[in-house]
């Protein structure tokens, strides 16, 4: 069995909410180079299918997880591995618990406790059982880190704690990571991951580099202006301040 280079929440130029440079071929491209053996694109409520891509991500040694960022009751949830035709359904943690007991995905909780009103915070705690894993996001420096918590809840409610870079430009990739022991396989991935074969590889990131990709991201055009001000998992009235 093989020990996987693992990043499961990325953005591309694909997404329809986000105005991002680097396309799905760009970030495989980017992901090779730095050793990853699977990703998960998850755009904001579509899920990316494109055949053509996922045989380019093979020739590179890489295998992609079908995934999206679902908006759940005006949360952020990320739902691997199910079918497309399924997940375009799920509009409330109900909805989840169903599709759990259709098909055997994998659910993750994205930044829970970010200062965002995206974020689960507490549906976190009263849903616990819908989720399978709980990210560690690339978005934390030595004096700012939200991340914590979500360790502690881990640990408490038994789930496994997934590195992930919530990648909406290349310069994060490889910061934040999962190593992940298991086949080359979507399922098998999943699987490993409810069975907590999985290690987190993190570092904090220097603060002029979050800053800027904060900055870019917050301040530049976008899609769709259906969010808070903001990127990912933060809104700007709620990013703490140096």
């Amino acid at each position: 069995m093989d020990v996987l280079k693992v990043d499961l929440h990325l953005h591309t130029a694909e997404d329809p909410v986000d105005q991002i440079s680097h396309t799905a071929t760009g970030l495989v491209d980017r992901a090779a180079r730095l050793g990853f053996d699977a990703l998960a694109i998850t755009l904001h409520d579509s899920q990316f299918a494109d055949a053509g891509v996922s045989a380019y991500a093979r020739e590179r040694g890489i295998t992609l997880i079908p995934g999206v960022e679902r908006t759940v009751e005006g949360r952020h949830v990320l739902l691997l591995n199910f079918p497309g035709s399924e997940v375009e359904s799920v509009r409330t943690l109900d909805d989840i618990a169903r599709l759990k007991t259709r098909a055997d995905g994998l659910v993750i909780a994205p930044h829970p406790y970010f200062p965002n009103g995206s974020c689960l915070g507490s549906r976190l705690d009263s849903r616990a059982h819908l989720f399978d894993a709980v990210e560690w996001s690339y978005f934390w420096t030595r004096g700012i880190n939200f991340n914590a918590r979500a360790a502690r809840w881990a640990r408490e409610h038994g789930k496994a704690l997934v590195g992930n870079s919530d990648l909406h430009d290349l310069r994060q990739l490889g910061r934040t990571y999962s190593l992940i022991d298991a086949p080359r396989d979507a399922a098998a991935i999943c699987d490993a991951i409810r069975e907590g074969r999985v290690t987190l590889r993190t570092e904090p990131v220097p603060p002029l580099e979050l800053l800027d990709v904060f900055g870019r991201m917050a301040l530049g055009p976008r899609k769709q202006d259906t969010r808070p001000l903001g990127f990912g998992p933060f809104a700007l009235d709620g990013f703490p301040k140096a």
